[in-house]
């Protein structure tokens, strides 16, 4: 995972501009933009508890709620960038415990 120094100011002004709501939780737009991209991802998995295990459906059904355009993205890049782990062969999923 690339390592960001983002401000405070920074992360909300992110967020405000990608985000539709942050209550419930509506994306507008999945930044290219790899710092963008680190505060949304951040944000999403915050959905997401601790120490709960989840099913593939479980973790669409919650990411579609949050970005019904391309929720196998999120789940993707939830893996990627190290927040998400999963079985090797995707019958469960959990919050990564360095996070």
């Amino acid at each position: 995972m690339e390592d960001f120094t983002i401000t405070p100011e920074e992360e909300e002004k992110i967020l405000k501009n990608v985000f539709s709501s942050l209550e419930p939780l509506k994306l507008k737009v999945l930044s290219s933009k790899a710092k963008k991209r680190a505060v949304i991802y951040k944000k999403i998995a915050g959905q997401f508890e601790k120490g709960k295990k989840y099913t593939e459906m479980d973790v669409n059904g919650i990411l579609k709620q949050i970005y019904q355009e391309d929720y196998s993205t999120l789940r993707r890049g939830l893996i990627e960038l190290g927040y998400l782990d999963r079985m090797s062969d995707g019958s469960v999923y959990w919050v990564k415990e360095s996070n």
